[in-house]
């Protein structure tokens, strides 16, 4: 999975950013879950491209939340 981009996330919508987040955190889990197992990781960098990833579509969601409310 690649990385999404600002202007991807914009144009899902709140359910498809709440689908994405869940299986971005599921697939964090995984990769964290095979560190700490002491497994080698296909690429290391990857926790971190999903842990913004994740922010990214946070951040995006609460901006539309906020601009939705007001």
């Amino acid at each position: 999975m690649a990385i999404l981009r600002p202007s991807e996330i914009r144009d899902m919508s709140i359910e498809e950013m709440k689908a994405k987040l869940r299986e971005l955190r599921a697939e964090l889990a995984r990769e964290r879950a095979t560190a700490a197992a002491g497994g080698s990781l296909e690429n290391p960098g990857r926790i971190r491209e999903l842990r913004r990833t994740i922010a990214r579509i946070l951040t995006i969601m609460k901006e539309v939340q906020t601009k939705g409310g007001a």
